[in-house]
């Protein structure tokens, strides 16, 4: 039976020019910092469109913001924001950018050490400075969530948090900001959202037909449009498709009302906090082999997913299911994702690495029914490797 309450007060400006609409969206007479990551965006001009849309404004910059977003870093930018007196917020870039601005914007207004917002995953912090953002990568769906995830250099700890302030008030995207990204970028775009979509969509059924649906479109839409998407010389409407499903798939819609399992994402997040490993890449690696592992908790899912999203309908159900992890492992080595740890270079060491970094963090009772104990996690990772 739903139960639920949905909320997102994000705005979308979604096309082509759009960035020269900061003009009325940003505060006439806000104090605004412009955080972004490396130097691609002032190469390819985002900054300088950025900044001439903000006119006379105030407007000051921090870059370096790292694609695992470091703690380290970002309080360096809470640091500028105080010290200037900043009063709005305006991240450049993809996820980790946005990520990066969410905490800054909690920490600048948090009484007591920042760190505490990630331990107690966003839970205590009761106010942020406004924010938006301008996406030039799509991957993450942070332009229209609430969440992020930051990463402590020192411990290595790679932990995520959530909180209604940290909404960004609108987000301008502008598919012609993926035109510069490298194909490994994109293909990571393309599998981070499918591994969102997954993680809200295969669980087990509790009767919520147009979120399953919606979920199933979405999953399909990237499978059909990962070629074009990678295609040279970029395509508007494969790009446009791309980011708008990202976006989708991480804005709450179709997670309202249904269980969840991000235990891909929290294993996943130990292997690149370890071994640097893009984010999508870990999902890659962890995906297939967690659908094996639960296969008989997901069964009911796992056989909708088969027949509504690869078309699989004959054989016995535990072909099918079959046919659905091999699918599903096939769509991520196509864009060229590798599945395996191997092709990292990793053995069963990294299995004892990750397995005891869960163990320190928590991460005891992952999963919708709270049942992948570090045991589970290091069977799924073994059949990773």
């Amino acid at each position: 039976m739903l139960n639920f309450e949905f909320h997102n007060p994000t705005r979308i400006v979604f096309g082509q020019g759009k960035v020269a609409d900061l003009a009325r969206l940003v505060p006439a007479q806000a104090r605004v910092l412009v955080l972004y990551g490396g130097e691609s965006a002032r190469r390819t001009g985002t900054l300088d469109e950025v900044r001439a849309a903000l006119g006379e404004r105030s407007v000051s910059e921090f870059g370096g913001i790292e694609p695992n977003p470091s703690y380290e870093t970002l309080m360096r930018a809470v640091e500028q924001v105080r010290a200037e007196h900043i009063d709005y917020l305006l991240a450049v870039g993809g996820g980790s950018v946005i990520d990066g601005t969410k905490f800054v914007a909690a920490a600048a207004c948090f009484d007591g050490e920042p760190w505490d917002i990630l331990l107690q995953r966003g839970r205590n912090v009761q106010r942020a400075l406004p924010l938006a953002s301008v996406l030039t990568l799509p991957a993450t769906g942070s332009e229209m969530n609430n969440g992020g995830v930051v990463t402590r250099k020192a411990t290595q700890a790679k932990l995520s948090f959530s909180s209604v302030h940290c909404f960004p008030q609108f987000s301008v995207l502008d598919p012609t900001k993926t035109y510069t990204l490298p194909p490994a970028q994109i293909a990571n775009g393309l599998v981070d959202a499918y591994v969102h979509v997954m993680e809200q969509y295969l669980t087990y059924p509790v009767q919520a037909r147009p979120q399953d649906r919606f979920a199933e479109g979405l999953l399909q839409t990237l499978v059909e449009i990962a070629p074009g998407a990678l295609a040279e010389p970029p395509d508007y409407d494969h790009r446009a498709n791309l980011m708008w499903t990202a976006t989708l798939a991480l804005n709450g819609l179709i997670g309202a009302g249904v269980p969840q399992d991000w235990a891909t994402h929290m294993i996943g997040h130990e292997l690149t906090a370890l071994y640097g490993i893009d984010h999508a890449r870990t999902l890659a690696i962890v995906l297939p082999s967690l659908m094996q592992s639960q296969r008989v908790a997901k069964r009911d899912k796992l056989l909708q997913y088969a027949e509504r999203v690869w078309h699989v309908s004959g054989g016995t159900e535990d072909e099918r299911i079959d046919a659905a992890i091999t699918h599903t492992r096939a769509f991520f080595e196509s864009v060229g994702i590798p599945t395996r740890l191997s092709a990292y270079g990793l053995g069963r060491e990294a299995v004892d690495a990750v397995v005891a970094q869960l163990t320190a963090h928590g991460m005891l009772k992952l999963g919708e029914h709270r049942s992948i104990t570090p045991e589970v996690s290091r069977a799924i990772l073994e059949a990773a490797l």
